[in-house]
């Protein structure tokens, strides 16, 4: 068993897979020695011939933390004793890391210095190990000794998908074990009832309530309705569920399965007794709903929109009050950065002009709908919330669901689950007109949160039909989801827009009835009930409780409220609702190299995929981009981002209750394009009046990091993979405020001569800063401490302080306080958010940089389109506004950095780089080190392909 010292400080996060203090020392070495029984199944190293490769040698991808997510009971106490790392556990986190300084001296001869090489098969002198799987003889799986990604060679189809999901049993199976708990709300029972847990079991459920019935007629229909294809995908998706319960079976046997399972009660260590469940079909469908819910499905919000909307015209009276809204909005800000930029538009949830159906709350109506019943010891502890601050794979700020059945008072500000949080991923592709070789170029990924083990897995997966390597979603791994194939290469970006609307359904009878059609209809209860009790890795006591969901047809009841004096329950309806495994044949497509030969095919394959994503493509030629998902079309005068009645004139077209179908937009109404220049994707806006459900696409975004980066590479031309990459690598250390609004806010303050001491220290400091590129980067690799350090904790400090005080006044407190529910102020690396809370990497996605830059720039007199209503900052006056300006910026240089970064489990108080960095949060018995802050896609991958079939 490999044995060394990894080259990260070990975190200390207390996390479901934590270890009580006697699990140290002489106990593990005692408890290792017992175990010591034979660990993986090696054949001898056999030679493996690549597969018909165009790439040429100019394809990387990286996945950190490493391929290996699976350690036995033996590994996992080593890595808690002493550090010691299972083998590929963690040898793709360092060059990922290392990214951050070594880029500026970047060549295409380096890259694979810093990314893994992603050529087709793996050469006779680098293969590690060849198995056939269960003694099959139709499949072979070889792992390369560099990284230990799975070569997955079939020679018939049931073989090849037999050996995909043998692979990810072998690197994931407890993650996936996990995942399929966490889809179908058992997460507790399954792993404890660690408060994160039952916030991720409560934050996933509510959203995806499916019985057995509904798991199983979501795969029935979507084979019904793909013909041969259908067929297809469900006979992969058995070959591939007999691949895991195989590895399951013979870890068993083996003794070599990953050793969560001992210390959380399932096995046991010395007498091998319990079972470790084998996967079922529906455990596929659990697992999609998990991971479409994280990334795939915008929209939603509707009721926190009326609740801005509502203080806006309390405020300003109807009229004025509903223009101040749409102002900051930004719907279809002319500002905005566009993925698609040549012009063409694409209206999709426009304002209507004649609004018809609203049904908005009365003041102070509106409460949560109460998820958890009879709950019994830990259950009923108010900290199992929804956003837990180490709840996995969640939105740190996404609905914050009581424990308790009797906490139902929260507001719809405080409870919404806003598509605001959803995003994530970035994509550079630029055109081969402006390349040095010829040939388009991409450097993408997806941003998909940092994690031990990885959600994601790296696969080469090679057979009748199928020929691709890439990143799948663990436990959906039978076809590479984001990666290239013989000739071209794809990746998606989360995009938002809105495929969710809140229907208001009148009650009758009581509050469990509702009209439908005119008809008294009972609402659905659809229910999980979970116990627990402690375990080595979980000691949360024992406790339990009912999840309870009322579902109706237009979805689950998320609100209760009165509309004009009626009770009303407010209901989500979600296009991807009973439709989680529709996509399985886009992907399927997308790993056919008989059915993408072209842009246009490719762009075919990806409308098979009904989640919200930007979806872009390479190969020798061609570029491409396609937005993907189910938009509904909706009933004419409907506004989507406000509540509407549940009535037959405010449906979706053709919507059909029972399937939860509808008439979606065509393919054309997408925003979509075949070799513009150049894409980027940052989850910005993508086309010219494509409303997305979120907020803050305005005049300042994370895009516009990309945006003009790749703009000045394209206009010089002889663009290279290097060149590229490191335009990426360079926005992935930009402090997006410091790069776009800081220098406007500096040409306030200077308007005049600062003669304060402490607002001109903080000048200085910030503007050299400014100078030297606005970055948070390290003074060198492994110094852990920033460049920069005293201006960058003057901007954290001072970024919400100079917010409110620049908008409060003028906005009032409570609708100030109603647009920030809509909008956070701020999303510094150091916040916590993100799909697993503070240290994920993924930033400033989120924040009120365009309306500060706008209302500074009018406060300047610069020319702006889109601009806010009025004037705020010193209520418009140069004077003024730098008054407020350096005020709040003395304040905040005063703060000291314990002020700033407060610590936390991990980070001491002060510890500024610390409080930034990257961690990979557990979701097993392996820990891994800290790495400094990156804001870059987790799976990533550089392409150049040079010839084409």
């Amino acid at each position: 068993m490999p044995r060394r010292t990894p080259r990260f400080t070990l975190d200390r996060l207390r996390t479901p897979g934590r270890f009580p203090g006697f699990l140290k020392t002489a106990s593990v070495c005692a408890l290792i020695a017992g175990l010591l029984s034979p660990l993986s199944q090696v054949a001898a190293a056999a030679e493996v011939t690549a597969a018909n490769d165009y790439c040429g040698g100019q394809c990387s991808d990286i996945l950190p933390p490493g391929e290996n997510g699976n350690a036995t009971l033996a590994q996992i106490l080593l890595n808690q004793a002493f550090g010691t790392q299972p083998e590929h556990a963690e040898d793709q986190l360092g060059p990922y890391a290392n990214l951050a300084k070594g880029y500026p001296t970047l060549t295409n001869a380096t890259i694979n210095t810093f990314f893994n090489d992603a050529s087709f098969g793996v050469a006779s002198d680098q293969v590690a190990s060849t198995l056939s799987p269960a003694g099959r003889s139709d499949v072979t799986i070889v792992r390369d000794k560099k990284t230990g990604v799975p070569h997955i060679t079939g020679t018939t189809r049931y073989g090849t998908e037999f050996g995909a999901g043998y692979a990810a049993a072998q690197d994931r199976l407890w993650l996936m074990d996990v995942f399929r708990h966490v889809g179908r709300g058992q997460l507790t029972a399954f792993a404890g009832g660690d408060p994160s847990n039952q916030g991720l079991e409560q934050q996933f459920w509510r959203n995806a309530p499916y019985t057995e019935a509904d798991l199983q007629a979501q795969i029935d229909n979507a084979v019904a309705n793909n013909g041969t294809r259908g067929q297809q995908a469900l006979a992969d998706a058995n070959a591939y569920l007999a691949g895991i319960n195989a590895y399951i079976d013979a870890s068993d046997s083996g003794r070599y399965f990953p050793g969560e399972y001992v210390l959380t009660g399932h096995k046991d260590s010395i007498t091998n007794a319990g079972t470790i469940d084998h996967f079922k079909i529906t455990d596929l469908v659990a697992l999609a709903s998990v991971i479409g819910a994280l990334f795939g499905s915008g929209g939603g919000g509707e009721v926190n929109n009326a609740v801005s909307l509502l203080a806006a015209q309390e405020k300003y009276g109807v009229e004025q009050g509903t223009q101040v809204w749409e102002a900051f909005r930004e719907r279809n800000d002319p500002e905005a950065v566009l993925t698609v930029h040549d012009g063409q538009s694409f209206p999709y949830a426009t304002k209507p002009a004649s609004p018809q159906g609203a049904a908005l709350p009365d003041t102070g109506s509106v409460t949560s709908q109460p998820l958890i019943y009879d709950a019994t010891g830990t259950g009923g502890d108010a900290t199992a919330t929804a956003t837990s601050a180490t709840a996995t794979a969640t939105s740190a700020t996404a609905t914050a669901t009581s424990a308790t059945a009797t906490a139902t008072s929260a507001t719809a500000t405080a409870t919404a689950l806003s598509s605001a949080r959803r995003g994530m991923s970035n994509a550079l592709v630029v055109s081969g007109q402006a390349t040095a070789s010829g040939h388009p170029i991409a450097v993408f990924g997806p941003q998909t949160g940092y994690f031990a083990p990885q959600l994601l897995m790296l696969q080469e997966i090679q057979g009748p039909g199928i020929s691709a390597r890439g990143a799948s979603f663990a436990g959906l791994s039978m076809y590479v989801e984001l990666g290239r194939g013989q000739d071209y290469a794809w990746s998606a970006t989360t995009s938002g827009q809105d495929i969710i609307d809140t229907y208001a359904v009148e009650l009758c009878q009581d509050d469990y009835h509702y009209l439908f059609h005119g008809t008294c209809t009972a609402m659905d209860v659809v229910e999980q009930k979970n116990a627990w009790k402690p375990t080595t890795a979980d000691g949360t006591a024992a406790g339990s409780y009912t999840m309870r969901v009322y579902r109706t047809k237009y979805g689950p009841v998320e609100y209760r409220a009165t509309v004009g004096g009626k009770k009303v329950a407010y209901t989500t309806l979600r296009s991807s609702f009973m439709h989680e495994a529709d996509s399985i044949i886009g992907f399927q497509m997308l790993n056919d190299p008989d059915y993408v030969k072209s842009p246009q095919t490719f762009q075919s394959a990806v409308q098979h995929i009904n989640y919200t994503f930007n979806w872009f493509y390479a190969d020798s030629t061609h570029t491409a981009y396609y937005n993907s998902g189910d938009n509904p079309v909706r009933a004419s005068g409907v506004d989507a981002e406000f509540p509407v009645w549940a009535q037959s004139a405010y449906e979706w077209k053709s919507w059909v209750p029972a399937t939860n179908t509808a008439a979606y937009t065509p393919a054309s109404a997408h925003p979509n394009s075949i070799d513009q220049d150049y894409y980027i994707s940052w989850n910005n806006k993508q086309a010219k009046d494509y409303s997305t459900a979120s907020w803050g696409d305005g005049s300042v975004h994370r895009g516009n990091l990309l945006e003009d980066r790749v703009r000045k590479l394209v206009a010089a031309g002889g663009v290279t993979r290097a060149s590229l990459t490191k335009a990426m690598a360079d926005a992935a250390l930009a402090d997006l405020r410091a790069e776009d609004v800081l220098p406007d806010l500096l040409k306030v303050i200077n308007s005049s001569t600062v003669t304060d001491s402490t607002a001109a220290a903080a000048v200085t400091r910030l503007q050299t800063w400014l100078t030297a590129g606005g970055r948070r980067t390290e003074t060198a690799a492994g110094s852990k401490t920033y460049a920069d350090a005293d201006a960058i904790r003057i901007l954290d400090a001072w970024w919400p302080l100079l917010v409110k005080a620049e908008f409060e006044p003028g906005l009032g407190t409570g609708l100030y306080t109603a647009f920030t529910a809509n909008l956070p102020i701020d999303e510094a690396p150091s916040a916590a958010h993100g799909p697993t809370g503070a240290h994920a990497g993924s930033s400033f996605q989120y924040g009120w940089w365009s309306y500060v830059d706008k209302d500074i720039r009018a406060v300047l007199g610069e020319p702006v389109q889109g601009a806010l209503p009025q004037k705020y900052c010193g209520s418009g006056t140069v004077s003024s506004c730098r008054d407020i300006l350096i005020s709040t910026l003395k304040t905040a240089a005063g703060k000291t950095a314990a002020q700033v970064y407060p610590g936390d489990t991990l980070c001491a108080a002060g510890n500024q780089w610390c409080a930034d960095s990257i961690v990979q949060r557990t979701l097993g018995g392996i820990k891994h080190g800290n790495i400094s802050w990156q804001n870059r896609p987790t799976f990533q991958q550089v392409v150049e392909f040079t010839s084409h079939r």
